[in-house]
């Protein structure tokens, strides 16, 4: 089987736009399996710089065909921004390059209305939601009465829809103070914008089948990362979807398989919002790493919190996630640090752990052991080989190898698409 999957395997931000885009190459056809426009994936291709939410990677490449799955909420107007803007930088979008699984729900701007709403009535216990509607839309959807992009074909089911939403939310609006949402308001806006994204539209399940028996080249394409998985992650502070490689089927539609599943993992750790962080740097050695990895969300701007790379955290989403191997992003952040950490596991009231535990209340008093490793002063910034790296540089990554207990397949060394070491092909098996 030549499908891969690329996922996060840390708290997301940890460059899968990249390394997707640099796979895509490869690839004969990219997918989103999950998430929505919370999501923010930044490529650099030939100085030109595209900053993607919806949109698969691969739609920078004129003969890939791009496909958002099932799995994906989809905020219909942060789509058509999104096609216009990257349409506009020259990249043809047509429903031939470009297909939209016609049983993905929607995001509305209720969602967004119910969501930062619920987050100010949280007080100081907030999640940290991007406020963009990711939550009640995925909440929508298994509670079975979401409006999916199908049923803006059809307004007198389209009117249905609304009417079982809003009996819903304007409930909870009102108890919470805020204003509630008139029918005809969704439903017309909702109308205005059918016609751009309905010629998109496709059974994508079957599109895939039929690549797939064509011997196609899938790439699934996964957002944010393990420890916000709604199952496996820091919970409550996670995303509503699950976000490892399993997803990545059920997410499409796709019964083929996978072949490797590529988790990103940075040479360090960030995290965007509240939850638990065992190895996070209060220090200027964490100040100076989110300066140098210039670390702000591609979405919301945020500041990213900074630390130390966490094996722990690491070795547990590759065990969940299936992981085949590591891509190994930001190395070149490192540069010129004489001394670096790797959290190697925790202590709970003292005594040792060896994975992150379910329990916020045990979170809470995890306390990060450290392994002290040795720095490098030379630069790694744009090497694509492994002899231009810093002797010093390599042991750190086959430490690193050691510690997750899988390989490094790729390593990235700045955001330029071409400036990677590839260790191993993952669509090559075996």
């Amino acid at each position: 089987m030549a499908n891969v999957a690329v996922v996060g395997a840390q708290w997301g931000d940890e460059g899968k736009g990249k390394i997707v885009d640099w796979l895509s190459e490869r690839a004969d056809v990219i997918v989103r399996f999950q998430g929505g426009h919370n999501a923010g994936h930044t490529l650099v291709v030939d100085g030109v710089t595209y900053k993607l939410s919806l949109l698969p990677s691969g739609v920078v490449r004129r003969d890939k065909l791009s496909v958002i799955g099932n799995g994906v909420v989809v905020d219909p107007w942060a789509l058509v921004e999104e096609m216009e803007r990257v349409k506009a930088q020259g990249v043809d979008l047509t429903p031939d390059r470009l297909k939209i699984a016609e049983n993905a729900c929607l995001i509305l701007p209720l969602h967004g209305q119910v969501d930062r709403a619920r987050e100010s009535a949280r007080g100081d216990s907030r999640i940290g939601t991007t406020g963009r509607g990711i939550g009640p839309a995925y909440e929508d959807k298994v509670g079975r009465r979401a409006v999916r992009i199908c049923d803006l074909a059809d307004r007198d089911l389209l009117e249905e829809r609304v009417d079982h939403l809003l009996l819903h939310h304007n409930a909870l609006l009102k108890g919470l103070g805020e204003p509630q949402v008139e029918r005809a308001t969704v439903v017309d806006s909702l109308m205005e914008i059918a016609p751009k994204i309905l010629p998109y539209i496709a059974r994508v399940w079957e599109v895939l089948d039929t690549a797939r028996r064509a011997d196609k080249k899938i790439l699934f394409e996964g957002a944010q990362g393990a420890m916000l998985d709604v199952d496996h992650g820091t919970y409550p502070f996670v995303t509503s979807s699950n976000t490892i490689a399993g997803q990545a089927l059920a997410g499409s539609g796709f019964g083929g398989g996978l072949g490797f599943v590529l988790g990103l993992a940075k040479a360090y750790t960030t995290r965007v919002g509240s939850g638990p962080f065992p190895s996070e740097l209060f220090d200027e050695v964490g100040q100076g790493l989110g300066e140098r990895g210039r670390e702000f969300g591609t979405v919301t701007g945020r500041a990213r919190r900074c630390g130390w790379f966490d094996a722990a955290m690491v070795r547990q989403a590759v065990k969940v996630g299936g992981v085949s191997g590591i891509a190994l992003t930001k190395l070149d952040v490192l540069d010129g640090m004489k001394e670096l950490k790797v959290c190697t596991g925790y202590t709970i009231d003292g005594e040792r752990s060896d994975v992150l535990p379910a329990s916020p209340t045990l979170q809470a008093k995890v306390r990060p052991v450290y392994e002290t490793l040795e720095g490098w002063e030379e630069s790694t910034h744009g090497a694509r080989s492994w002899a231009q790296l810093p002797a010093t540089a390599v042991k750190y990554i086959r430490r690193l190898e050691e510690l997750i207990e899988v390989p490094v397949a790729m390593v990235s060394t700045s955001p330029e698409r071409n400036d990677t070491i590839l260790v191993r092909d993952p669509f090559v098996t075996g």
